[in-house]
């Protein structure tokens, strides 16, 4: 079995989860982690795999052994007639995309960063917006899984199906993704349209934009009255994208070389930060520009933050977005990144945020070494109030006593790991927190 060793400390993007596993393996192919997992139970301890480390919980954290994705890599499988890519798990987004872009092909619907790993993103519950097309993991029509006694399994909507319907929203818990095939369709071209609103024009019209959008999201300031809108369309092109220079300022110089700064300084003077925000606020113009979907859908993210984002009730989201407003504006804090408002419809997977019913996500980030835990306590108590479902790869406090009040098919969940790994070979601290024993 070829694979590459290491026990160095793993950090994720973010810096604030750490992990020091045993043994770090880098596999190539399912066979060698069937055999890694099999090792690893015998020698009684616990297996994670790990991404990109974009979470910022310690979902993926172990002191057992840590499953590198490096060398699971590249796509399997085009099948045109099935309208369908096989991608193996630790296959950056980026990669994927650009390499569906060679072939003519497209994911739907993408979130708004490349960097995670294929299994790692679904693992999570990454997503985009979108009134019609869900998250990434509800884009999959079939993956491979090995569990927790060695087996290879696939999963479909045909073959284990009861795993196919827990697994792509899996958090780590039922085994490790080696393999991914998505739904994928004709290349096509997205027309973005990014205005700046007031915050109570777009929460009164929030219901009539995701209704009239294919994809609609928006960004408020704290401590000022001012959005920033952005909608995408489907476009016959041809590509017209930002140019050069004025893509440079808007999503370089603006979006992450003079936010930094301001970050920077509204961390060490924290009194600057709403003066900081009405500037921010005002300084990104109204655009339109057309290029391929994952070209629109993504943005570069230089910027280091911790977040926490929560799924609540479509129609719960301005109430629950009006209280934060109120409660920012009330409060000592300063808040100086904007807080993201985004959409999905209803799917039909267990854990994710928007099982069950259609959704809205409300996110807030704090810049990296930002003192986080009041803002972050008093934003989750809000969305609480609404039945919200935590992002699994984002900070948050919830238990598996809460969870299963709000996720009605939890316990399927929960059922479907004892049956799997009932020694819990891919369990770790975060797992026993939000799963249970």
């Amino acid at each position: 079995m070829r694979t590459t060793e290491s026990s160095k400390v793993w950090r994720n993007w973010a810096g604030n989860v750490t992990a020091r596993p045993v043994r770090s393996l880098a596999p190539s192919s399912a066979g060698e982690v069937a055999r890694i997992v099999t090792a690893a139970a015998e020698d009684g301890l616990t297996v994670k795999p790990v991404g990109t480390g974009h979470s910022f919980t310690t979902t993926a954290a172990t002191d057992g052994v840590l499953i590198r994705p490096e060398r699971l890599t590249g796509i399997r499988e085009t099948d045109r007639a099935a309208g369908t890519v096989t991608v193996a798990a630790g296959t950056p987004l980026r990669q994927l995309n650009e390499a569906l872009a060679a072939r003519g092909l497209s994911l739907t619907n993408m979130g708004d960063i490349m960097a995670q790993t294929v299994a790692g993103a679904i693992s999570t519950g990454t997503h985009g917006t979108g009134r019609d097309s869900a998250s990434i993991a509800a884009q999959i029509t079939a993956l491979e899984l090995v569990t927790a006694d060695g087996s290879v399994l696939r999963c479909s909507h045909g073959e284990n199906p009861d795993i196919f319907a827990a697994a792509r929203t899996g958090l780590g818990a039922l085994g490790v993704i080696t393999s991914v095939t998505f739904a994928v369709e004709p290349l096509f071209f997205l027309t973005a349209r990014e205005e700046p609103m007031g915050f109570d024009r777009v929460t009164a019209e929030f219901e009539q934009h995701v209704a009239e959008n294919e994809h609609f999201e928006f960004y408020w300031f704290p401590h000022t009255a001012n959005c920033t809108t952005k909608r995408n369309n489907r476009s016959a092109g041809p590509a017209t994208p930002p140019g050069r220079i004025s893509g440079w300022i808007d999503d370089e110089l603006l979006s992450n070389g003079v936010f930094q700064a301001a970050c920077s300084l509204g961390r060490a003077v924290p009194a600057t930060v709403p003066g900081i925000a009405r500037i921010s606020s005002r300084a990104l113009s109204a655009r339109t520009y057309t290029d391929l979907p994952y070209k629109v859908f993504t943005s570069p993210r230089r910027v280091r933050f911790v977040e926490m984002e929560y799924a609540v009730p479509q129609a719960a989201a301005v109430a629950a977005l009006r209280e934060v407003k109120a409660m920012v504006d009330r409060s000592p804090l300063r808040v100086g990144f904007p807080v993201e408002v985004r959409t999905a419809p209803a799917d039909d997977i267990a854990l994710s945020t928007a099982s069950g019913r259609e959704t809205a996500y409300i996110a807030v980030h704090l810049y990296r070494g930002t003192p986080h835990r009041a803002y972050f306590t008093a934003v989750e108590r809000i969305m609480t109030a609404h039945d919200g479902r935590p992002h699994w790869g984002k900070l948050h406090s919830r238990d598996a006593a809460y969870l299963a009040e709000v996720y009605p098919r939890f316990r399927e969940f929960t059922a479907l790991r004892d049956r799997l790994d009932p020694r819990r070979v891919f369990g770790n601290t975060y797992l026993r927190r939000v799963l249970g024993e």
